[in-house]
């Protein structure tokens, strides 16, 4: 079967999956086209008033809604192998259910992207505490992190590829976290409709960063049902296992004989009921994957997400050493997405590219610490194709 991606990674690529995952296919780039420049539309209002805009960027047969909410990628279409596009993301069609369902859907994540143990680090000598949302610990930045907050969004100007700019400066002891942190974002469409994430951060004390995307996929399309048919391989030959609270024990095991390894592609519902003791701690998948590549300069492959009905493909390529893979499964039929389908148990799936959670209580896992004078950067593009 012929399969084509549109990639900026084949050479790390080639190497990671024929010694980690086996031979990997062979890929064709596919046509260029124009970039069209973002275009702004009223979204929906805050209860202070606050205006929330949505803005749409298209390339190379991919479009992408983002809402200055929360920086949420509220709609990211692309095509099958017959070019029918669908949309691939959950989430919302109007800004209410944005602000109460907790579900993080297509959000930038921060300040700090996963959780952090009874909601508490030490830097430097001394102890900050910070809100505690997630049973007893700290979750993606506290109860009003970055996907709670407004942000400042304009049209790209790198000259690469048609996008979005957004920034932010998140002020000294927001939910707890020392320094004022100058954050910026760019979610950039290049000509081939691939997506590259790019954030950047600078600070005046002492502070821990790490951000991410908290986008939910579906390559069948938003509402058509759940993920466990996708096939998923992730470069990673070992894992972050969890407590019952989902805090890393500091264990790095393999993942080698368990439900966790997919260095080979596989369906994600093969084992996804077996009894593993940490599948029921997350109720399935809600892991992170300690990357063979770690951290890296620029982005090396990662990930491979396919839908076989559609021919959809999307591969992950990211500077950052973890992936945190969640299997949607606190997705109970409660909440009405864009298409007006109820989302249940895994009807989307998470990659979340990332430093390791906990990583400030962790001296062993890779630092998350930013110092003044340091500019914190990292990159995670996301290819599109079919087979």
């Amino acid at each position: 079967m012929t399969t084509s991606r549109r990639t900026v990674m084949a050479a790390a690529a080639a190497g990671v999956a024929a010694t980690a995952l086996g031979t990997g296919p062979a890929f064709a780039a596919a046509p260029a086209s124009r970039d069209a420049r973002p275009h702004k539309e009223h979204f929906g209002t805050l209860p202070d008033g606050t205006r929330v805009d949505r803005w749409t960027v298209e390339s190379g047969g991919t479009r992408l809604g983002v809402l200055s909410y929360g920086g949420i990628v509220q709609t990211l279409e692309i095509p099958d192998r017959h070019g029918r596009p669908a949309n691939v993301s959950l989430g919302f069609g109007e800004l209410a259910p944005y602000l109460t369902a907790g579900t993080y859907f297509g959000a930038l994540i921060g300040r700090y992207g996963n959780r952090i143990a009874r909601g508490t680090f030490t830097l430097d000598g001394r102890t900050y505490h910070l809100p505690v949302n997630d049973g007893p610990n700290s979750l993606h930045g506290g109860d009003q992190g970055f996907d709670k907050r407004v942000w400042d969004v304009e049209p790209y100007a790198g000259g690469d590829g048609s996008g979005l700019t957004l920034r932010r400066v998140s002020p000294d002891g927001e939910m707890g976290y020392p320094g004022t942190l100058a954050v910026r974002v760019d979610y950039v469409l290049d000509r081939r409709g691939d997506l590259r994430i790019s954030y950047e951060a600078t600070t005046d004390k002492a502070t821990v960063v790490n951000l991410t995307n908290h986008t939910y996929f579906n390559l069948a399309g938003e509402g058509t049902g759940d993920v466990l048919g996708h096939t998923l391989r992730i470069a990673a030959s070992r894992y972050t296992p969890v407590d019952d609270t989902l805090i890393p024990t500091g264990e790095l095991p393999k993942v080698a004989g368990t439900p966790f390894d997919f260095r080979r592609a596989k369906p994600i519902g093969r084992d996804i009921r077996q009894g593993h003791q940490q599948l029921v701690f997350g109720g399935g998948y809600d892991h992170n994957f300690v990357l063979d590549k770690g951290v890296t300069a620029t982005p090396e492959y990662a990930v491979t997400l396919a839908h076989p009905a559609s021919g959809r493909v999307m591969d992950i390529a990211t500077t950052e050493p973890g992936v945190q893979f969640y299997s949607g499964n606190g997705l109970d039929g409660t909440l009405r997405g864009t298409s007006g389908a109820l989302y249940r148990q895994a009807d989307g799936l998470c990659l979340e590219t990332q430093h390791f959670p906990d990583s400030p209580n962790r001296p062993s896992f890779p630092a998350t610490v930013l110092r003044p004078g340091q500019t914190y950067r990292t990159t995670t593009v996301h290819s599109f194709g079919v087979r």
